[in-house]
């Protein structure tokens, strides 16, 4: 029997490797899960909201820890959950920090490892940073590949990675998205939902924002608020930023954004509040990769506020406008869209078909059966 243990610790990670373990479920298919706990409140909402109860939980979310302080600690937590469990096959996601210490922790141990999302690439160290490098490393040392796009199985044949141990999936988001829709007419929108529809005006146009990335932290998100502030002039429209909880994207945000008209500010909302705003606005702007994979789903079309993107699928097919964060490229591609919004009917999500999952699943049940006639 392969022995296997999926570990993750931030709230992306989580949303894209639910469908994972729910299909393992499904298929009676034996497995364990760790989180590191990176984020801490974000990640228990997504697991709450799934129905995810962990294994291990290293709980090492600490306020201001630097990255090689997390890298340490997940060094020597996770080890220890190694050291217990010994997995046959350890699974991570993306590109996270978690993701790249765990993935060298099992290195050591020789314990074999699959990537979900692999293959990502912008080849610009610095971004999105750490996560590119973060991304790249898991891919040198990984023994499974699970691509989301053609893209991504072509940028591993380019740097060697052996055909065989590529698998082409589609993106588990896609997955997600749909699970999350189904259990959302089940039960009903949250209360959070209702409690941010009273303060929006019906008759405006909603725009949605996020932003969090580390290589926009100061000028470059200052000049993202600048661009906010006049957008928001239009009477027509209005913003809603929903913030991240570091304090240096709250601190500058609310320096230039805070009581102003047709704008809200408002704490990080759980993963169905945040699909519920994607569907209800007429575009995003957005540093966000998993955004980015989620907004074709809905036909919403997103203003990227990264120079570079490891997802040009969504470039290529219309969905995504790259603006890094200039407030001239900002407006000028906002006030396209308000004007002529574009037509998206009829396109697919170029991310994903909502198999992931299975597809991922199905290949993790060979290799058990194989070891298993071993």
């Amino acid at each position: 029997m392969l022995k296997l243990l999926l570990c993750f610790g931030t709230r992306p990670e989580a949303i894209k490797m639910a469908p994972i373990i729910h299909e393992c479920k499904r298929r009676n298919i034996s497995f364990k899960v760790c989180v590191t706990a990176q984020h801490r409140e974000m990640l228990d909402q997504v697991l709450d909201f799934f129905e995810i109860q962990p294994d291990y939980d290293l709980n090492l979310m600490k306020a201001g820890q630097s990255l090689n302080s997390l890298s340490a600690a997940i060094f020597n937590k996770f080890d220890q959950v190694l050291e217990l469990e010994q997995p046959d096959l350890l699974l991570v996601h993306g590109d996270t920090t978690t993701a790249s210490m765990i993935s060298q922790v099992a290195f050591h141990r020789q314990i074999k490892i699959g990537h979900v999302e692999a293959g990502l690439r912008t080849y610009n160290k610095s971004s999105p940073f750490p996560e590119e490098i973060n991304r790249q490393i898991i891919g040198k040392i990984a023994d499974f590949h699970f691509v989301p796009t053609i893209n991504a199985k072509n940028n591993l044949l380019s740097e060697q990675v052996p055909l065989e141990q590529i698998i082409l999936t589609g993106n588990s988001v896609v997955d997600a998205l749909e699970w999350a829709g189904v259990k959302i007419e089940r039960i009903g929108l949250p209360q959070e939902i209702h409690n941010i529809q009273t303060c929006l005006d019906p008759k405006k146009k909603l725009i949605l924002i996020t932003g969090h990335r580390r290589e926009n932290f100061g000028k470059g998100l200052e000049e993202i608020c600048e661009a906010l502030l006049e957008l928001s002039q239009n009477t027509d429209i209005e913003l809603v930023f929903p913030m991240h909880l570091n304090p240096k994207v709250t601190s500058t945000v609310e320096k230039t954004l805070k009581d102003k008209p047709n704008i809200h500010l408002i704490a990080p909302v759980s993963y169905p509040s945040l699909l519920w705003l994607m569907k209800k606005s007429i575009f995003i702007i957005s540093d966000s990769g998993g955004i980015q994979e989620e907004a074709p789903a809905f036909g919403k079309p997103v203003i990227v506020t990264r120079n570079v993107s490891e997802r040009m699928e969504g470039v290529e097919a219309g969905f995504s406008f790259l603006t890094g964060t200039s407030k001239t490229k900002i407006l000028k591609e906002a006030n396209q869209i308000i004007g002529q919004p574009p037509n998206f009917e009829g396109k697919k999500n170029p991310y994903g078909d909502g198999k992931a999952a299975q597809r991922i699943v199905a290949f993790l049940a060979s290799l058990a059966r194989s070891s298993s006639n071993e």
